[in-house]
């Protein structure tokens, strides 16, 4: 008898061994280390969630709209490390000025753009509609706008942007042959 409570002993701390074993495996299969960018993003939405919080008087995140991401933005420019001249700069224009000037130092328009895609997609993710996302609205595509504008003509290097690669469209000899009897006849 006692050997029997002992061995139900022993099975159960294998067992329970076991369970703690399988907790630990799946906990750390939830806690994998995160992409750079899913990182970022976390980091991100946490920072705007704080950014909320701190207004006077503070923001649910349901009440959150485009007004507020903007002000966001123009907070986050405190923090900027890209030189944008101003108008009354004698280096404005110039790509490359040969000397250091009293401009103020702003987020770089790239930096904003990828932040407000981060922001956008965090969130959905965290239970937002599309359709009520305050970082996708119109506002905060011209602002964007705005600032690369204003930075490309400070830089003195207008914006272009890139063209897509279009493909031929590959025509089937059956085709060519039916447009060169067309343009035979």
């Amino acid at each position: 008898m006692l050997r029997d409570r002992g061995k139900n002993l022993a099975e159960g701390s294998s067992r329970a061994a076991t369970s703690a074993a399988d907790h630990h495996n799946q906990q750390q299969q939830q806690s994998a280390p995160l992409s750079r960018y899913e990182s970022q993003k976390k980091r991100d939405w946490n920072t705007f969630g704080q950014y909320l919080k701190n207004q006077r008087p503070p923001v649910p995140l349901s009440q959150c709209n485009c007004t507020h991401v903007l002000e966001f933005l123009r907070y986050l420019d405190q923090f900027g490390k890209t030189k944008v001249h101003i108008h009354g700069c004698v280096f404005f224009g110039q790509p490359e000025p040969p000397a250091p000037c009293t401009c103020p130092l702003r987020q770089a328009w790239g930096s904003l753009d990828a932040l407000i895609g981060r922001l956008r997609a965090a969130y959905e993710e965290n239970g937002g509609s599309p359709e009520t996302n305050p970082f996708g609205s119109g506002a905060i595509r011209v602002y964007l706008r705005e600032v690369r504008d204003c930075q490309a003509k400070a830089r003195g290097i207008p914006y272009k942007k890139k063209k897509k690669k279009r493909n031929p469209i590959k025509t089937t000899d059956q085709e060519e042959t039916s447009k060169s009897a067309v343009q035979s006849s």
